[in-house]
Parts: C-alpha cells; structure tokens; sequence
C-alpha cells in the first residue's frame, strides 16, 4: 500500500476548510469525522512501518523555495512514529467532546489547522520546514485559548503568545545561521536535515546555536525556568483545547532535541550537557513540589507535566541508549495518560458546578465506580506504578542517567516518590472522603465515556506489552543521539565522529 504523508498532514485541515463551509453546526462533524480519518490512516501507517529497516520512510522530497534551499520534505521513522500516532489519537476524544460543546465553526477550523501544524512539525525533515510548522502551532491555539477560554483569558493568551514567539524568533535566527554557516564555500545552501547532519559547523558555533533552539523548545516543553506561560494558561484554557496542549504540543520541544539538536550539532549538545541536564531535574523536583501543594486539580496535572518533561529531557541528555529510549516512550506515555486525565477533569468539575478546588470536592466515587475505576487507572498510570507502560519509561530514564550521572538520576528518583504522593492525593480528595458540599455525584456520562475509555485501553495495553513501542522506536532512538554519546566518552567504540 502506497502511504502518502501529506494525506494524513493535511487532511485535518481540509476537514476544517469544509466545515467552514457548511451551515452553522455541521462544521463540527466535519471536523470529527476528519479527525478519525487520520487516525485510521495513521493506524495503517504504523502496521505498514518496518522496524528493521533504517532511515526514514515514506518520504516525500520536492523542492519547496529552492533559492533558499528549502524542500518540502516528510518523512516517517522510529523517533515521530508514536508522536504521529498519538497526535491523531489524541485529536479524537478531544473533538468528540468539543463537539457536544461548541457549535463555532471558526472554533473546529482552528482546532483543525492545529492538527496540521502539530503532524507536520513531527514529519518535517527539513529545518526550515520545521520551523514553519512549529511557528503556525501558535496561530490556532492562540485564538484557541482566547476566543473560547474562560476567567482571565486575555493576559493567559497574552503569556502563552510573549513565551513562544519570543522562543520562536530566536529559533528562526539560529536555524537561519545554521543553514548559512554550514554551507561550504562554493556549494548551495541546504536546510535538509539529512544534509546538514553530513556538514560541519565550527563547536564555537554550535554551542551558542544549540543554546538558542534549547530557549526554544524549553519554552514549548515547557521547562523550569522558561514556564512562566503556564499557571494563567492552564486555568483558562478549555478542557479538549488543554488536553490537547499538554498531551501533544509540549512534546513538539523535546522532540526537536533528538530530531535536530543532537544529530546536527553534536558538540554543541555535549557542551551543554551538564547544563541541561540540572535544568531537567530542577524541573522534575519544581513540578513535583508544587503539583503537591497546589488545590486547583488543573493546576496539579499541569505542575505533573513539567516533572514529566523534566524526566523525558533527562533521558535525553543522559546521552545513552536506555535513556534516551526511556525519554521517547516517556513522551507517548504522559501524552497517552494527560488526555484522559484532564477529559475527567472536566466530567469532574462538572459534577461540582464548576468548582475544581480540592477543598470542595469528594465522595465521587459513591455513585460513579465507573468513573472512580478510570480515575484509577490514569492516576496509577501517572504516579508510575509498575505494571504501567510509565513504570517502564522512568526506569528507562534512571537506567541511562545513572550510568554516568549518578547524582542526577539519585535526585531525580525524588520526583517518582513525589509523583505517587501527590497522584494518590488528587484521587482521594476528588473520589473519596466526604461528599463536597457542591457535588453531585453521577455516573460517568455516555459522551465522557466514549472518549476517555479507548485511550484507558491503550494505556493498559502498553503497560502489558510495551515492546511494541521499544521495539520500534530503538534504532532511530540511538541513531539520533550517537554522535554526541561519543563525544561525552559513553560509547567508546564510536571513534569518528563527522
């Protein structure tokens, strides 16, 4: 079967420009009906895969502004595998609850440019591609969060647009200097990734290059201390619209390390090694510590997601198989679980008319086991319990990073400790104890249920069986972080280096 990954790019788009289209109130099943389009293709695309070939495949290579050297190249491997995977899955329950929620059709067109921005920043493999689609995933979520957030959605807007263009800038200039400064006298300008992986630029450059893609992508993570955006983003932001910004978009950062930092400018990465390194865990410790003490249930899944972006940047720059390993599975696993978590959220708040504070809530389990038993899982799958895929992914991450940074994997360790503290504590304070004087407690409603089910499914299924995800995401895993692995004396049996 012949896979064309434009298709399953702008497919969601095209969905949105039809609904936009149709009378007010179609638009939304134009949207979702799009949506399981590209899961279906994408589910193709993951049977079709062949994990023991190398390279990329399914490529699609055009030449896109050729005066600039700029090609319009896709392309599909173990390392965006899952993230192609769990973008269109995610996109799924998200807009089915949308759907019984919101009737704009300007609202489904942006929810679906989004999706395409999302798809093509993970099959993008050229730079400045990349960074095309990586800027035009602020353009739907900032109306997004703006049109059709709640409470003070103005200034949240405002934070999430000042964070992530000023991150976004400072990437344009580096991919721009990149592309220039590798370019060998005589020969053409090529922003290919393939190419560039094969030029050399200077490690003095390399060093200050790296750093502005990190500013970058820690802001997009994000990562103590680029996550001032969050708090006013987190609280105003609809519930599908933030799953969605947690679940995927946040992965976008990390994974332009293994993708683009790593491969490219291997020096540069290993000069910043250490550095990046103590930001992870200042982020694991920081997310961890102020998920425990937060009383808005938002805001503890939010302070989670730092800690959790804190252990997939870990793993990482730990520059080690296993950890890197650990860091990809890490990013299907806390997308997998954050979209469930905050669709019962929002089941939750609204059995309590709205409130999301710990202090008024309890007692839903009562009459909701249904409910009660999902909320059980995701927390479990969140606090990483072992049996749970996110059990093996964090083992994965301490495994690489006590190999050679011992004290760092020691101190992150914390983190998993804290995880189950303040996981354990959000289940009961909402599900148990006395009822809240404000809540209501039902059952689990047919809508909420249909879309959170499935995901519980695959999380479950991966806890049981998470070689599937190991096993095809392994080799571009090590080949992305190879270079600069040598570099930082972990694998001496890799003497040359480009």
């Amino acid at each position: 079967m012949t896979i064309h990954l434009s298709i399953i790019v702008f497919l969601p788009l095209a969905a949105g420009l039809i609904g936009a289209a149709l009378p007010r109130g179609y638009a939304r099943w134009a949207m979702l009906a799009g949506t399981v389009a590209v899961l279906a293709y994408a589910v193709v695309l993951l049977a079709d895969f062949d994990s023991s070939a190398r390279g990329l495949q399914y490529v699609t290579d055009d030449e896109w502004i050729p005066e600039l050297g700029i090609r319009y190249q896709l392309g599909v491997d173990g390392l965006n595998l899952f993230m192609v995977v769990l973008t269109a899955l995610a996109w799924v329950p998200c807009t089915l609850v949308a759907a019984f929620r919101e009737r704009e059709r300007l609202f489904f067109f942006w929810l679906a440019l989004a999706e395409t921005a999302v798809l093509g920043v993970f099959m993008a493999q050229d730079l400045a591609l990349f960074i095309v689609f990586f800027d035009l995933m602020l353009v739907p979520f900032y109306f997004l969060i703006g049109g059709w957030g709640t409470g003070d959605r103005v200034r949240a807007t405002t934070m999430f647009v000042i964070y992530t263009l000023v991150g976004s800038l400072l990437m344009l200039a580096a991919a721009i200097a990149l592309g220039v400064l590798a370019t060998p006298e005589g020969g053409e300008i090529s922003f290919s990734l393939a190419v560039l992986e094969q030029r050399s630029v200077p490690e003095g450059t390399q060093q200050w290059i790296v750093l502005l893609f990190a500013l970058a992508f820690f802001v997009k993570a994000p990562l103590f201390p680029l996550h001032g955006w969050v708090p006013a983003t987190y609280r105003s932001t609809s519930i599908p619209v933030l799953a969605l910004l947690s679940a995927v978009l946040s992965k976008a950062g990390v994974y332009g390390f293994l993708r683009i930092v790593l491969p490219v400018m291997p020096e540069g990465s290993q000069h910043w090694q250490e550095l990046f390194i103590i930001v992870a865990v200042f982020s694991i410790l920081y997310g961890s510590i102020l998920a425990f003490s937060q009383d808005n249930i938002r805001m503890v899944v939010a302070y989670s997601s730092i800690a959790q972006l804190g252990f997939i940047t870990l793993g990482i720059f730990a520059l080690e198989d296993k950890g890197a390993q650990g860091a990809v599975f890490q990013m299907l696993n806390h997308g997998l679980v954050v979209v469930p978590l905050f669709l019962i959220i929002g089941v939750i708040a609204a059995r309590a008319h709205g409130s999301q504070s710990l202090e008024q809530l309890g007692g839903m389990a009562f009459r909701a086991p249904v409910l009660a038993a999902l909320f059980l899982i995701v927390s479990f799958a969140t606090l990483a319990m072992p049996g749970s895929a996110n059990f093996i992914g964090e083992i994965l991450v301490l495994f690489g990073t006590f190999e050679d940074k011992f004290v760092y994997g020691l101190v992150a360790s914390i983190g998993v400790i804290l995880a189950s503290v303040y996981m354990i504590r959000l289940f009961q304070r909402t599900m148990h104890n006395r009822v809240g004087p404000k809540v209501e407690s039902r059952e689990i409603d047919g809508l909420s249920f249909a879309a959170i089910a499935p995901v519980v499914a695959v999380i479950v299924a991966l806890g049981i069986y998470p070689s599937f995800v190991v096993e095809r995401t392994e080799r571009s895993t090590v080949q992305s972080i190879e270079a600069a692995k040598a570099l930082s004396g972990n694998d001496p049996e890799i003497s040359v280096i480009k």
